[in-house]
């Protein structure tokens, strides 16, 4: 099994810049801002050769409210507890903290092999940086720059060769489990959107039946796109937590634009979206908003009504009605009505995810689409543009993800948005996909004689020469 080392520190020390610089991506939200991180991220380490995994936590003793303040810390000590190797990192210009002294009392306990990185100490001497900090007791400080990437090296390869007691054999056994872990091909990547504050966090966590992720009763929790790998009757699945998104003109902080940016990306990557709405507000212009996102990615889709329990017989009907109104334009996609906060119906989510997932996959034999694009057109006939009927000859698969159909014929290019429709759920009901969009591409026929000259043969060049002289000797 591939070892993890969690980094773990105070707010802006610079635990995110080093996730990033390990990973050599951008996965981690990164600001002059205490505080940015607030949930567990997982990446694979690429620095040192590879062959392990590396944690970003939330800073420990940042200045919020005392409830959730508490609940950051427990998740970033769980994440060291969970760890095999820890890097406390502190901030060389800072110097040495009260909140550094705290938490490498707390670490101690854990019994976990221990790293001590002073951070930011780029253009300072390395004896002077980490001075005060070998007080903790943690053993010699190694003095890095994680923005710059001074030490990083250095650091893990001390980590990697202290950890060298696991077999190469057991961590090649168990690649193919930690690369499902990372949310590869392997899994179903499933990303739960939808406006702040409606719950996706408590579902996230009664999915995976433990507090994986920071679930508070205040909007903004959740600010960066938390991957979550679990497995569940033998299937791999990564669940990917995203940040509430408002409306445009509410979003102020900078902060929130990332976030948001983030959650993007977010949909981009799935393989289904999860749309979680909240009953008690029914359906919003914003949750329209971000169905349309869904929609233009191309993602399957399964919709979530969260806190449904303790509703009255009134109110669901209500709620019931102004769904089937609004959401008319996706009937394919499977509404569920459930509770995040007491477990009621999310168990029946997964079969919705699978079968989504399973038909957003479908290749469709070019055979069968053409059989069904005849019936298609012999059950409803396209309509007539200038006088002209419109032609559709034959067609393809375009690819997955959605399912894209590619159809060749003439005028195709003025067929109108109501026939697409049409062709659409007919190619849905006829091979039963369900929970996904299905894309149609049109492609106009070419013409064979386009940019070919008409040849005239001798006898047409002679009728031709003798018609010419005729005409002239009239004028």
């Amino acid at each position: 099994m591939k070892p993890v080392i969690a980094l773990i520190g105070r707010p802006n020390v610079g635990k995110s810049t080093l996730f990033n610089r390990i990973t050599r991506t951008r996965d981690a939200l990164v600001a002059d801002f205490p505080g940015l991180t607030r949930d567990r991220k997982v990446g694979e380490g690429r620095v040192a050769g590879g062959g392990y995994l590396v944690v970003d936590t939330a800073g420990v003793g940042q200045e919020q409210p005392e409830e959730l303040a508490a609940l950051v810390e427990r998740h970033s000590l769980k994440a060291a507890a969970e760890a095999d190797a820890i890097v406390l990192v502190v901030d060389a210009r800072a110097g040495l903290m009260a909140e550094d002294v705290e938490l490498a009392a707390a670490l101690r306990p854990l019994k976990r092999p221990l790293w001590l990185a002073v951070n930011k100490a780029e253009g300072m001497d390395a004896g002077l940086a980490c001075a005060e900090f070998h007080s903790l007791g943690l053993g010699p400080p190694l003095a890095i720059s994680a923005a710059h990437g001074g030490g990083v090296d250095l650091l893990i390869e001390d980590i990697l060769e202290a950890l060298a007691g696991a077999s190469a054999e057991a961590m090649a056994a168990d690649a193919a489990d930690e690369a499902d872990a990372l949310g590869d091909s392997a899994s179903i990547r499933v990303t739960v959107v939808g406006r702040p504050n409606v719950g996706k966090s408590t579902l996230i966590n009664r999915m995976v039946g433990e507090d994986r992720v920071l679930a508070f009763d205040a909007p903004g929790t959740t600010r960066d796109a938390i991957r979550v790998p679990f497995e569940r009757d033998g299937i791999a699945y990564t669940l990917i937590d995203t940040a509430g998104v408002r409306r445009k003109g509410r979003v102020e902080h900078v902060i929130e634009k990332f976030s948001i940016v983030k959650t993007l990306q977010a949909i981009d990557e799935a393989h289904v979206a999860l749309l979680l709405i909240d009953a008690a507000e029914t359906i919003t212009v914003q949750d329209t908003h971000l169905l349309g996102l869904v929609l233009d990615s191309g993602r399957a889709l399964v919709i979530a009504v969260n806190k449904w329990d303790g509703l009255e017989a009134g109110h669901r009907e209500r709620v019931r009605v102004e769904l089937d109104r609004k959401l008319r334009f996706i009937d394919f996609a499977r509404v569920h009505f459930i509770s995040a906060r007491h477990g009621t119906g999310v168990g029946d989510l997964f079969a919705s995810i699978r079968r989504a997932h399973h038909s957003a996959a479908t290749a469709i034999p070019t055979a069968q689409l053409n059989d069904a694009l005849e019936t298609a057109l012999e059950a409803h006939q396209p309509p007539l543009v200038n006088g002209r009927r419109i032609k559709m000859r034959f067609a393809h698969p375009g690819g997955t993800h959605p399912p894209t159909i590619v159809i060749h014929g003439n005028q195709v290019e003025a067929v109108p948005t109501a026939y697409t429709r049409y062709l659409e759920k007919y190619f849905r009901t006829t091979f039963k996909l369900e929970g996904t969009p299905v894309r149609i591409e049109y492609r106009q026929g070419e013409n064979p004689f386009a940019g070919r000259r008409n040849e005239l043969t001798p006898r047409q060049m002679h009728k031709r020469k003798r018609l010419i002289s005729r005409r002239r000797s009239k004028d």
